[in-house]
């Protein structure tokens, strides 16, 4: 049998042989080990798993087999995170993307699965370079002008250090849709430079259309949004499988040449805002303080010319009125008119009256009982001194004097 011990009668042909010299071992010095001794062990430990010999019988030869297509068929199953996705490879060839979970491909080499993390937010810097430096901390910061330096649309030059954080974009593996993760890792040889590239002239194109002073103050927003809108849609034209998630600008100043020039612009300017405003404050309150008055002499106008007419209106009815009644009784109407009017005259006057029959002597004087009653003193008499009786009224034609 293969596993037959050997080592009967001569030892063996593991016995040492005698040297070139003739000469064995020598005596009282150190013995190697026993490799004859060391070969029976190991073949009586084979023939306890296996009685039938390594090469005496086809089962144990099976039983290898089965278990080595076992282990290599087991070797295909793999596990994706909820942040990850798989992407099956067959023969180097995108077959299909799988999403979290336990799958399963064909073992090595008919398959392979690549398993990139595409909720990882990595970030990128534009103009500069932390080397070992924080977010709070400015020591290791290397600054890049070739990547900076950019021209305003009113030619003049600008610092910009920005950032683009982005991530892979993801498919949809439900659908087994193309892209996301796969033309991430087929279609982009050297992503980061792909896309520092792709930062970098999108901010160029946005600042080259855009005044310096819009840069440096409040137009920051709006170029960062104009920034990440074309970067995506170059990167979607590319089919990059990338997906910008912010843009956002650090610094943003004029060059180290000509700060202190533009500072004093800056003053300036700001001395020009505020003197600005300041103005418009005042136009503020003038202008409404004089609107309110031009209001307020236009209603009164329009309220005399509303008291004039209605009066006029109503002077023209009166006249219209009197008229009327003088066409129906003109010597009545004349009658009415004199002694109203004489009424009027007469009763915010002194008066004294004179009888003609007297031959111009006899005064008949007129006693005012009103005024008397107004001047007569409290608690005094209440009788009137005696007056002359009163002559008959004088005719109208009578001569008045005051």
């Amino acid at each position: 049998m293969p596993w037959s011990n050997q080592s009967g009668g001569g030892g063996g042909p593991w016995r040492p042989n005698p040297g070139p010299w003739g000469g064995g071992p020598q005596s009282g010095g150190p013995r190697p080990p026993d490799i004859d001794e060391l070969l029976r062990r190991s073949q009586d430990r084979l023939r306890r798993v296996m009685p039938g010999g390594f090469f005496g019988g086809g089962r144990g030869i099976l039983l290898i087999i089965i278990a080595a297509l076992a282990l290599w068929a087991a070797s295909g199953f793999f596990t994706v995170s909820p942040s990850e996705q798989g992407v099956v490879l067959r023969f180097g060839k995108h077959v299909r993307t799988t999403g979290d979970g336990l799958h399963y491909h064909l073992p090595y080499p008919i398959e392979t699965v690549i398993i990139p993390n595409v909720t990882e937010n990595r970030r990128l810097e534009i103009g500069l370079r932390m080397e070992g430096a924080s977010q709070r901390s400015t020591v290791g910061v290397r600054e890049i002008p070739q990547e900076s330096l950019m021209l305003t649309g009113d030619e003049n030059i600008v610092d910009v250090n920005f950032t683009v954080v982005w991530q892979i974009k993801p498919g949809n593996p439900a659908t087994d849709t193309p892209g996301g993760a796969a033309d991430f890792l087929f279609n982009l040889q050297a992503p980061e430079n792909t896309i520092r590239a792709i930062a970098e002239s999108a901010m160029r194109e946005v600042i080259g259309r855009t005044d310096l002073q819009l840069v440096l103050t409040q137009g920051r927003q709006n170029i960062e949004s104009a920034v990440h809108e074309l970067m995506q849609k170059t990167l979607d034209e590319y089919q990059a499988g990338v997906l910008i998630i912010q843009v956002q600008m650090q610094k943003v100043d004029p060059p180290d040449q000509v700060i202190d020039a533009f500072r004093d612009v800056q003053a300036a300017r700001a001395d020009q805002e505020r003197v600005q405003n300041e103005a418009q404050a005042y136009a503020n309150r003038v202008v409404p303080e004089a609107r309110g008055e031009a209001a307020r002499i236009s209603q009164a106008a329009e309220g005399y010319k509303e008291r004039v007419v209605n009066e006029a209106r109503g002077a023209a009815d009166r006249f219209n009125s009197v008229f009327n009644e003088y066409r129906k009784a003109p010597q009545v109407t004349r009658e009415r008119i004199f002694l109203e009017t004489m009424e009027r005259v007469l009763g915010s006057t002194d008066k004294i009256i004179i009888d003609p029959t007297t031959g111009g002597q006899g005064v008949v004087p007129f006693l005012p009982l009103t005024q008397m009653e107004r001047s007569q003193p409290r608690g005094g008499s209440t009788s009137a001194p005696p007056a002359a009786a009163p002559r008959p009224a004088i005719p109208p034609t009578t001569g008045v004097a005051r």
